[in-house]
């Protein structure tokens, strides 16, 4: 299967946070094997949309679709956990 080039916004978006490493690392994985433990795809809701995610570490997501035979990369996103959040609440 072949990958869509990223969005100029998305790869800046990488490079700016210091991801291109891990994510070409990840984005080898799903080629090879999509339900590769490491990844944690997931189909996301609602799932008529057909829209995937998965994990470049801990903290970031990439959502993605399969277009055309291709995998199309819509975004990352970053993960909160519910520590950060009720920190976050506490500053508010």
């Amino acid at each position: 299967m072949k990958v869509k080039p990223l969005n100029p916004r998305l790869a800046k978006y990488l490079r700016n946070h210091n991801l291109i490493k891990k994510f070409d690392k990840q984005l080898t994985l799903l080629l090879e094997n999509p339900k590769h433990p490491s990844l944690n795809t997931e189909l996301l809701e609602p799932k008529h949309m057909r829209v995937y995610s998965f994990r470049i570490d801990r903290k970031y997501r990439v959502n993605f679709g399969i277009v055309a035979g291709e995998i199309e990369v819509f975004d990352i996103t970053i993960i909160i956990s519910r520590v950060a959040l009720h920190e976050f609440a506490k500053l508010s």
